[in-house]
């Protein structure tokens, strides 16, 4: 059994996302049925419906930053109440067995890999997952999360299912927290939040970027400075100082800009992805202070409600501008050209309204 869903898709890379129809399931016995609220806009939504990365499936429905009410359950969900307000994050299913999937670590999953809320395999109707970018969804209660934010922040709290815990996750594996120095690369929609929750965190919090004019911003977020990347001057002054920076950046650069400002055994943990390879950095930066580059992807279904369960206790959302459904291709565009400060949420009664 299925019933019929609206949302908008992108029909191929070079045509614009517009009115689309397409099923859902039925809520099976484990399943939630959601009525979708907000969507947040993530800049993989656009490198997708693009085909900017390999691999779109067609019709594309992008969308994973997802808040909504439940409007039923089956007859085994034991989490989940109808009414209750809940998110769907970044991947809606996985293997369940492999090592990583048992550790609560899906997004590592090691046979089959997580299954992407859209462009993924739908493991029950066949064919591929559609996302966000709709007015309902249906998805298994091990892959759906609690959310406690007040009503008014819920279009802020959406982006925090992926922006949120993209950053949530390497501060808190790299154990980030009160004497540290920290540094976040970038002032987007991943690097705001990094700096609110890296602040939140009690860390002593810096941000990095090519553009001084966000300086009073980055303050406002909680960074105590922001260091003009390009200043050879200003970050010579902060050179073996710090323990952990997070890089945003999701365009290949220079990664020994930074590193030569870790400390000893310091970690640059890398969550952007470039469009093209990064240079190679050099070796000796790293092997004369036991400094370290690594990378993160988002976190597991636990560490998602433990991120939203602490944004919650410290009052954090996003910093979002709301759009309607339609105002999705001119919101791309911007988006492209940085043109939002910090994130894109789209008002699903907009796509009713219409």
């Amino acid at each position: 059994m299925t019933t019929t869903a609206n949302g908008y898709a992108a029909q191929s890379p070079e045509t614009p996302l517009a009115p689309f129809s397409f099923e859902r399931r039925e809520p099976g016995k484990t399943d939630v049925a959601i009525d979708i609220a907000f969507c947040g806009v993530c800049h993989s939504d656009l490198h997708t419906a693009k085909g900017e990365w390999e691999g779109t499936l067609y019709p594309c429905v992008p969308g994973h930053e997802i808040v909504g009410h439940v409007t039923a359950v089956g007859s085994d969900v034991t989490k989940f109440k109808v009414g209750d307000v809940v998110g769907v994050g970044c991947m809606v299913d996985s293997c369940g067995e492999c090592a990583s999937c048992k550790d609560g670590e899906e997004q590592y999953c090691e046979t089959t890999g997580f299954v992407g809320t859209y462009n993924g395999p739908d493991p029950v109707l066949g064919g591929h997952t559609f996302g966000g970018y709709s007015d309902k969804i249906v998805v298994d209660q091990g892959f759906v999360l609690k959310v406690s934010h007040p009503e008014a922040d819920l279009a802020a709290v959406a982006p925090l299912l992926c922006a949120g815990i993209t950053t949530y996750s390497p501060l808190k594996h790299w154990k980030v927290g009160p004497g540290q120095k920290v540094g976040i690369v970038g002032l987007g929609g991943l690097g705001h939040m990094g700096v609110k929750i890296a602040n939140a965190m009690g860390a002593e919090v810096y941000v990095f970027s090519t553009s001084p004019n966000k300086r009073d911003d980055a303050k406002r977020l909680g960074a105590k400075d922001l260091i003009v990347s390009k200043d050879e001057a200003a970050m010579a002054e902060h050179a073996n100082s710090f323990d952990f920076i997070l890089n945003t950046v999701a365009a290949s650069h220079n990664l020994d800009t930074f590193t030569a400002l870790l400390k000893r055994d310091g970690t640059m943990t890398l969550v952007g992805v470039p469009e093209h390879a990064h240079p190679s950095p050099s070796v000796g930066n790293l092997i004369f202070k036991r400094r370290a580059i690594a990378g993160s992807l988002i976190g597991g279904i636990a560490e998602t409600q433990e991120m939203l369960d602490f944004c919650n206790e410290h009052g954090l959302v996003s910093d979002i501008e709301m759009i309607r459904m339609d105002e999705i291709e001119p919101s791309y565009q911007r988006m492209v050209k940085s043109d939002v400060k910090y994130r894109f949420v789209i008002d699903m009664a907009s796509m009713k309204a219409a």
